[in-house]
């Protein structure tokens, strides 16, 4: 009998029942200097602690190079003229394309520069530079000689730069003169990097310096390491100096990312090479349905994993082009940046956060801009706007949704997919190429699953996504719990924290007692398959018995008589965002000395508003959320005011930080310093933030707050 499925059903089904044929095929697709004999291979790891864990290797006889499968295949395949990178910096103004086989060149003096510099296979080195060709570069020449890359986000203070230092002992030091943090002008590295090594203890060999002309690193003091990048470069291309492929084992490791920890101490999630390369060439195609000479825009930066694997790795395993760039949505210098790129570059698929369409949002709201373009048939070429960093609301999917339909590709889609540092790629989506997942060469043309505003899509192969309690046990379809993922993870997703065994098994697998991994967050599987992230599992709010969960979607349970009567899926932040003048929202919660807690809101509003708390809107919010929620989510209070909402520099609201301030202020603390993680986009928002939660509870609607306590 003919299976009447969907193939994304039926890929994901064979990528769980039988992960060695499934993946077998996908590692086909790549060239290895010695092909695994063993896909998949499982062993009990047993830790100086005595504790145990089940431990999971992908393709673990087997040698490959990623920058020969990135770069020097497509050339070899003549296929060199093609464009490799497009760089496009509105903060610069400057654009530049580099083919593959331009880049081939560059990578491989580069390569011979850094191990003139001492850089061997197994070696890190540290790369803190922007969003600039030589950055890419960099982290190629690094791969190719078999080295490990950990790349901060340029930019960070010189305390965590100095934590990621010590934490990785790099050899060597990437970087460059300075960044240019959109329309703000150029920050310079110098004093950053400088004070970053005076206070790491372990001491980098080198520190080589990209000079820019907006702000050059002078002097470069060669008695402590620093060396000129372009000088170097320049010799080396005068004495013919050039390296070879490096080939590593499959489970050696590709790159260290850092990803902040509940203890403040940053966690250095571990790349695998092997999985890494067979994953990223398997989802390009069949998640994003990018083929060779597509164009891919990913706007997100290198700092972080979406940077990682889709403005590098992925689209040159693909050979398509990756735009990289160095710019803001707004601001650089218009809300129309994006839109003007697309066009331009004929992008076929752009990827970015759902707070970049926010901000874009806030200063066009009337979607002028794309709609200019669009009429003109500027965006036909764009087939996918993929969405990720987290939850996209409803409204803004099912209002970018109308807008593909309307001025892009026949069939465009919003696909909002859900993933982390910890998997490499994403857990759940929806593919654009489904027929590729059981047939890599395939070209027939299925049409994509129906996306759901408000979910995530489905499970991607290789991740087993199950909802749980929290003791472990399975829960009913459609019920809020645990996300737990399945061992093994797909070949992308992480084996291990570097140098630390330990806090991997505390922090993944102790919690369920090695029988899941621990995402971290709370949310559901529908009726039909499609999972719907909620929140973080430490953002849920008790209010007088009832978990809410502030920032995603809302689930309460009550008892009476000891039996469960009532169970909805609802959203808070989503309620409050259907009014027509919110622009932008975030939920924590408040103290209550009755219920525990209340929800309490902050958000901007598309007109300024007269009043930081104005009652007639804080009524209608209450009444559009008894409405889809019921009467158990009520607000307790709104503060309404511009730029008060921080934000990392992935576009993760940081509601932690704004429920401390919440705290403190409820104390009468108002001075009281937050803790705010490196992360932070721009930490004066957290000062504006403290003085109008100060205002509010002083001379506002927080005084008769207060006063209930």
């Amino acid at each position: 009998m003919t299976d009447q499925r969907h193939p994304q059903d039926t890929t994901y089904s064979a990528s769980i029942s039988d992960p060695t044929t499934f993946w077998k095929h996908q590692a086909e697709q790549l060239t290895w200097s010695k092909p695994p004999k063993t896909v998949f291979s499982t062993k009990t790891k047993t830790l100086t602690s005595g504790a145990s864990h089940p431990h999971w290797q992908w393709f673990p006889d087997g040698e490959l190079s990623t920058t020969y499968n990135c770069i020097d295949r497509h050339v070899e395949a003549g296929n060199g003229s093609r464009t490799a990178i497009i760089w496009d910096s509105p903060v610069t103004n400057t654009k530049e394309k580099i083919s593959y086989f331009e880049l081939s060149k560059e990578v491989e003096v580069l390569a011979g520069v850094l191990r003139e510099e001492g850089v061997r296979k197994g070696d890190v080195v540290l790369v803190y530079m922007p969003m600039i060709p030589t950055a890419l570069i960099g982290i190629l020449a690094t791969v190719r000689l078999g080295a490990i890359h950990a790349v901060v986000f340029g930019g960070f203070s010189a305390s965590s730069l100095a934590q990621r230092i010590d934490a990785s002992q790099p050899r060597v030091i990437l970087t460059a003169s300075c960044g240019i943090e959109g329309s703000k002008g150029p920050l310079s590295y110098q004093p950053l990097v400088r004070d970053a090594i005076k206070a790491s203890k372990h001491k980098p060999g080198k520190t080589m310096i990209w000079q820019r002309e907006q702000a050059r690193w002078d002097p470069v003091v060669k008695e402590d390491g620093e060396r000129n990048w372009q000088r170097l470069v320049k010799s080396a291309k005068n004495r013919g100096l050039k390296a070879e492929n490096v080939s590593v084992n499959s489970n050696d490791g590709l790159y260290i990312i850092y990803t902040s920890g509940t203890t403040g101490t940053p966690k250095g999630v571990v790349r695998e090479a092997g999985g890494h390369a067979v994953g990223m060439n398997f989802s390009m195609r069949y998640l994003f349905g990018v083929r060779p000479g597509d164009v891919m825009f990913c706007a997100s930066d290198i700092g972080w994993v979406v940077g990682h694997s889709y403005i590098l790795y992925a689209p040159l395993m693909a050979g398509a082009t990756t735009v990289l760039f160095e710019g803001k949505p707004v601001g650089t210098p218009n809300a129309g940046t994006f839109w003007r790129v697309l066009e331009e570059y004929k992008v076929n698929a752009l990827f970015t956060a759902p707070t970049a369409l926010r901000a874009i949002r806030r200063e066009d709201p009337e979607n002028k801009f794309f709609g200019e373009r669009g009429s003109k048939g500027g965006l036909k070429n764009l087939r996918a706007l993929f969405l990720a960093g987290e939850r996209s609301e409803p409204s803004i999917v099912s209002m970018y949704q109308d807008l593909l339909t309307k001025h892009c590709a026949d069939g465009a889609m919003v696909v909002d997919n859900w993933w982390s540092s910890e998997s490499g790629s994403p857990i759940s989506g929806l593919a654009q190429l489904p027929a590729v997942g059981e047939d890599f060469s395939s070209t027939a043309i299925h049409k994509p699953l129906q996306i759901k505003p408000g979910s995530a899509g489905k499970p991607m192969p290789g991740f087993n996504v199950r909802i749980v309690d929290d003791d472990g046990k399975e829960i009913t379809q459609g019920e809020m719990g645990n996300i737990v993922l399945g061992i093994p993870l797909a070949p992308t997703g992480l084996t291990t924290l570097w140098k630390d065994e330990e806090r991997f098994y505390k922090g993944y697998l102790l919690r369920f007692k090695g029988k899941w991994i621990d995402t971290g967050d709370a949310g559901m599987i529908d009726e039909d398959g499609y999972v719907h992230i909620m929140s973080r599992s430490d953002d849920i709010i008790n209010v007088a018995a009832h978990r809410l969960s502030t920032g995603k979607l809302l689930f309460f349970s009550y008892y009476i008589r000891c039996q469960t009567i009532l169970t909805l899926p609802g959203a808070i932040e989503q309620a409050i965002s259907s009014h027509p003048s919110i622009t932008e929202s975030c939920v924590v919660p408040i103290p209550d000395a009755l219920k525990g807690h209340l929800p309490f809101a902050f958000a901007s509003t598309s007109t300024p508003s007269s009043s930081l708390s104005p009652p007639e809107l804080l009524k209608d919010l209450n009444d559009r959320i008894r409405h889809s929620i019921g009467p158990i989510a009520t607000l307790g209070g709104i503060i309404v005011a511009p730029g008060i909402i921080p934000k990392t520099r992935s576009g993760k609201t940081l509601r932690r930080v704004l429920r401390e301030v919440l705290e403190n202020a409820m104390k009468g603390d108002y001075e009281k310093a937050v803790n705010v993680p490196a992360t932070v986009e721009d930490a004066a928002v957290v000062e504006k933030a403290k003085e109008i939660v100060r205002q509010y509870f002083e001379q506002g609607g927080g005084k008769e707050l207060k006063a209930k306590l």
